[in-house]
């Protein structure tokens, strides 16, 4: 999946920007009280994708 459309359905279900790590941004689910890290690649893989989605507790893309 591509980065900027994962982005838009972190987006979407209500996470958002927190900080910039080494090779990686860390977004935050504040209703759910959960964070996940999201690479800094063009393509993310899709077992990527779904586990970050269960780290912030969101449905998958």
């Amino acid at each position: 999946m591509k980065r900027e459309e994962f982005i838009k359905h972190l987006r979407l279900h209500g996470c958002e920007f927190l900080r910039e790590g080494g090779s990686h941004t860390v977004y935050v689910n504040r209703r759910e009280k959960k964070a996940s890290t999201v690479p800094r690649h063009r393509e993310i893989d899709e077992g990527l994708c779904l586990k970050i989605c269960r780290d912030l507790n969101i449905p998958k893309p």
